[in-house]
């Protein structure tokens, strides 16, 4: 059984976590961002071991940097890129190494603005357009996470807005299904989505009620 004191501990952790994401985050819009050197000393350091704060799941876009538009320092993050930021059994083992040997309390999964990979599995969605072979696999895990509601959207934009979104809440929902964050939500890890604004730098975090 765990204890109360252990779970208080780890979810300060959290929060701590996402704080200092979002203020890493405003220093970037802002232009104010460290982007540090690191020293020979630094590095050694690294060497011996990595202590993330956070782990993020987010797509292969170039875009969209984690360490960078977070303003994080070398070691501060532990990044998972893959196109649509889908979950796959790869993915499972790279969440599970970080929650139980890494032991991060925070776990973020981060969608983006114009999404390709998205845009590829509404296209697929609503005019059947299909698209190589291996790239279906990505589309056909997305649209299991697209509801009839993204079709109701007026614009085109406003359509690839709101599948984005729901694929960020698809991906948190299938980290939440298994049994391995079940034992990580007991110790006090959590789990937050967000999406990154391409032409403005920022990333809007989803608040409880729009997940």
């Amino acid at each position: 059984m765990v204890s109360t004191t252990l779970n208080e501990s780890l979810d300060v952790l959290a929060e701590e976590a996402i704080q200092r994401l979002v203020t890493g985050n405003k220093r970037f819009v802002q232009g104010e961002a460290h982007f540090p050197n690191v020293c020979k000393e630094t590095l050694a350091d690294l060497a011996k071991e990595q202590r993330p704060y956070a782990t993020i799941l987010g797509c292969s876009d170039s875009r969209v940097p984690p360490e960078l538009i977070f303003d994080a320092k070398f070691g501060e993050l532990f990044i998972i890129r893959v196109a649509g930021n889908v979950i796959s059994p790869e993915v499972k083992g790279s969440l599970q190494y970080a929650g139980a040997h890494l032991r991060t309390p925070l776990f973020l999964v981060l969608g983006h603005q114009g999404c390709g990979a998205v845009k590829a599995a509404l296209q697929y969605k609503v005019d059947s357009v299909e698209d190589r072979r291996h790239v279906q696999v990505l589309i056909a895990n997305i649209l299991a996470g697209l509801s009839e509601d993204t079709q109701g959207v007026q614009s085109e934009a406003e359509r690839l807005a709101a599948a984005v979104e729901a694929n960020v809440r698809w991906s948190m929902h299938q980290i939440i299904e298994t049994p391995e964050w079940s034992n990580a939500a007991k110790l006090g890890a959590k789990l937050v989505g967000a999406v990154y604004q391409i032409t403005t730098g920022e990333v809007r975090f989803l608040l409880d009620k729009d997940k």
